[in-house]
């Protein structure tokens, strides 16, 4: 790995080492060991009071857009569909123990895990994702995306992806989350383990996350804190031309055991007396 790592970096700073045979095998390496799930873009590090600390693996975020311009447009075919790219698709599912659902599509390396449900759904190349987890009607997973165990991505939920800057986090759900549908996450957000995101809740990393369950407002960028509850808010911002409404999002409680694992996201914010 240490070999592959340096080529990939000598690689990334002069692209005419694109067409040197071992550099190429480095990055198909990479994107291989992806596919599987051996090496990851983003990793767990280490556990603290607030919650996960993640590793950013920017040398593998490397070797992903480093594949792009050494692979040529192929066309292939499933039934009376055809695709046209540089990226295969993902195959062998039922080995993996993965259930697709037409037309769900995944790219070549991307990991999925076993216990994986798609529906008609779209994961690209480098994200992962993990056990047990639901991708749901019209759900997308972005490039390089981390999704935990038992995680479900409700109908039609936008997970961003990023590439570059390659230092730049991926978007990050830990496990036992319940993104309601419709919802985006984006630009690098992280979205602590077990908290529930009601329909059309959307985060970018400029979002305001507002805590307003206790006496005082408590702010998050960037950050869902584990087991928090969160639905679709809006401030009051001056601009020149007056005051506007801008989007936020609300945490209006933590999740509770009684609504802790499979549940469905009405009961979670039935604890809330909260309809969305």
């Amino acid at each position: 790995m240490k070999e592959h790592k340096q080529l990939i970096e000598k690689a990334w700073l002069d692209r005419e080492l694109l067409t040197d045979p071992a550099t190429i095998n480095a990055i198909e390496w990479v994107v291989e060991e992806l596919d599987k799930g051996r090496v990851r873009v983003a990793e767990p590090e280490s556990i603290t009071p607030e919650g996960m600390v993640w590793k950013v693996n920017d040398w593998i975020k490397k070797a992903v857009i480093l594949y792009f311009p050494i692979r040529k447009m192929e066309t292939t075919e499933a039934g009376i569909f055809e695709f046209h790219d540089k990226i295969p698709l993902k195959r062998q599912y039922a080995e993996q123990g993965i259930r697709v659902v037409p037309h769900a599509l995944a790219r070549y390396g991307a990991y999925i895990a076993r216990g994986v449900v798609m529906m008609p759904s779209y994961i690209n190349i480098g994200a992962y994702v993990d056990g047990g987890t639901m991708v749901d009607t019209w759900a997308t997973v972005g490039s390089c995306a981390q999704i935990g165990k038992h995680v479900h991505l409700s109908g039609g939920v936008g997970i961003g992806g990023v590439l570059e800057p390659v230092q730049a986090a991926p978007v990050i759900i830990e496990d036992n989350c319940f993104i309601g549908s419709r919802s985006i996450v984006v630009e690098g957000v992280r979205v602590g383990k077990e908290a529930v995101l009601g329909a059309n809740v959307v985060i970018t990393q400029s979002t305001k996350i507002i805590d307003v369950s206790g006496s005082q407002p408590k702010e998050y960028k960037g950050f869902v804190p584990p087991r928090s509850v969160v639905i679709p808010g809006s401030y009051t911002k001056k601009f020149p031309a007056g005051e506007y409404q801008v989007p936020s999002a609300l945490i209006i409680g933590l999740r509770k055991e009684s609504t802790n694992k499979k549940t469905s996201l009405n009961e979670a914010l039935r604890d809330f007396d909260v309809v969305v």
